[in-house]
C-alpha cells in the first residue's frame, strides 16, 4: 500500500483539488481559490481559501491542515 501523498509546498497549492473525509452539507470536493497574504510582508504563508464546487461557498483555513488524511485527501475521490 502506497504512503499517503503529502500536500504540495504552500506556493504550489493554488487550483490544486481536495476532497473533505467528511463532507459537511453536501460539500466534498474543493478547489483551493486563493492563497490568503500574510500580514507581515515577508512573512510564510498561513493559510489558504477553498471553494466547495458545489456549492462555490468558501471557506480558510491553515494549509498544513491539508496535511492532515484524516479530514483532507488531495484529488477528487
Amino acid at each position: 500500500m502506497p504512503a499517503p501523498a503529502t500536500p504540495p509546498g504552500p506556493k504550489k497549492l493554488l487550483h490544486s483539488k481536495w476532497t473533505a473525509v467528511r463532507p459537511q452539507g453536501r460539500e466534498k470536493h474543493f478547489l483551493v481559490t486563493r492563497l490568503v497574504e500574510p500580514e507581515q510582508p515577508d512573512g510564510p504563508l498561513e493559510q489558504v481559501e477553498l471553494e466547495a464546487v458545489l456549492t462555490r461557498r468558501t471557506r480558510r483555513l491553515a494549509w498544513r491542515e491539508l496535511r492532515d488524511a484524516s479530514r483532507w485527501l488531495r484529488g477528487w475521490k
